[in-house]
């Protein structure tokens, strides 16, 4: 593989959600949890499952399957918590996603990336920056920022 194609090569932590494969830059992922007390908040929206405490901070974390009009997560051995940098209004800030499991990091050159459809997914087209082919099959690739956008946090 040459410096050219090494530099076009983006690392990705693919997870699921029910049956399907999602991934995020390894770049917005600060670390994996196995699933831990999440405190409820009063009156959060219903994706909002509540905040934990990670070594004394207090972190948000969202269901994502809620989200994107799933059901609701189900705790089970494989159930984590993903803990994401994302930018909200200029700002970064610490967030948990709820995932089914963790699959693996792996590594999408740019020619195996494809725009997203428009139609045949759940999520809102804005949520996906792209369709990765992986293993005879396809994972959508999230826009972490956009899932986390201020005005889809304010707008639940």
């Amino acid at each position: 593989m040459s410096v050219a194609e090494t530099a076009e090569s983006t690392q990705y932590l693919t997870f699921k959600l029910d049956d399907e494969l999602f991934a995020l830059d390894i770049s917005k992922v600060r670390e994996v949890l196995d699933l831990t007390t999440i405190t409820k908040v009063p009156r959060a929206p219903e994706f909002m499952r509540g905040v934990i405490n990670l070594r004394g901070s207090v972190v948000p974390t969202v269901d994502m399957k809620v989200m994107f009009g799933m059901s609701m997560t189900e705790k089970t051995v494989n159930t984590c918590i993903i803990i994401t940098e994302v930018t909200v209004d200029g700002e970064t800030a610490f967030l948990g996603a709820l995932a089914d499991s963790v699959q693996e990091v792996i590594n999408l050159d740019a020619e195996h990336t494809v725009t997203s459809p428009r139609l045949g997914t759940q999520l809102p087209t804005e949520f996906i920056k792209g369709m990765g082919r992986h293993d005879n099959g396809f994972i959508i690739l999230l826009d972490l920022d956009k899932v986390f956008s201020s005005e889809k946090l304010v707008a639940s």
